[in-house]
């Protein structure tokens, strides 16, 4: 897997240097941010221009770029034995997701699933993320309905992201709960909105129709941690 980046490149360098395996370069740094990289002990390599454009697939490196060990998804059942999860269902948008799963490791959650989509790029949720996407497990289940029945069965209940919920604030929380949320333009399906304990809802203090699912997953994930 090909990272690139400065500011992911230099996260995995402090975070996870495990992880490193070739260093790209395709810009000169100055003397002790090289060493920096050097003290590392792993290959690098400089590149032109033009091959740091191909390895990067067109991307913005800033000169900075990485070959990594592959990020794998983790399985469910290891998030289970946390108190705090965020399913996304049927959420494509990675850079949503990579967004939504760096708010989620900021406030506390303990995993991400991201539900009811046939493929996800984890390489571009990792980018999107700077880096939280290493840190926070990350779960894929393709069958959305049967993992909200099984969560359930594990204890959970499940607080659907809804315009027309309650306010967050006065809802009870379990101990072990779940906060579902919906792709951008349709949220979460009729079907999937009906498994859901509770609906919850951000109050506005202005008439307005709602907030991207990014950022309104970022107050929810507060409110909900914080309570």
């Amino acid at each position: 897997m090909i990272i690139y980046g400065k500011q992911l490149f230099f996260y995995l360098l402090d975070n996870a240097p495990e992880r490193l395996r070739t260093l790209y370069l395709a810009k000169e740094c100055e003397k002790k941010l090289f060493s920096r990289i050097a003290a590392l002990k792993r290959p690098i390599v400089r590149l032109d221009e033009r091959h740091a454009q191909a390895l990067a697939k067109g991307g913005n490196h800033q000169g900075f770029l990485a070959e990594i060990t592959p990020l794998e998804p983790t399985p469910l059942e290891a998030l289970k034995q946390g108190n705090f999860l965020v399913m996304l269902y049927g959420l494509t948008d990675m850079g949503n997701i990579g967004a939504i799963c760096r708010s989620a490791y900021a406030f506390g959650a303990d995993g991400v699933i991201v539900a009811n989509i046939k493929h996800l790029a984890l390489e571009n949720v990792l980018r999107t993320s700077s880096g939280a996407a290493f840190a926070m497990p990350i779960a894929h289940a393709p069958d959305g309905l049967g993992t909200m029945n099984e969560l359930v069965q594990s204890g959970f209940t499940l607080y659907g992201a809804d315009a027309k919920g309650e306010d967050v604030r006065k809802v009870a929380l379990a101990q072990k709960k779940v906060l579902v949320l919906g792709s951008e333009g349709e949220g979460i399906p009729s079907k999937a909105l009906h498994r859901c304990h509770y609906k919850v809802a951000i109050p506005m203090a202005r008439a307005f129709d709602s907030l991207n699912v990014s950022a309104a997953a970022a107050v929810l994930c507060d409110r909900i941690a914080n309570a």
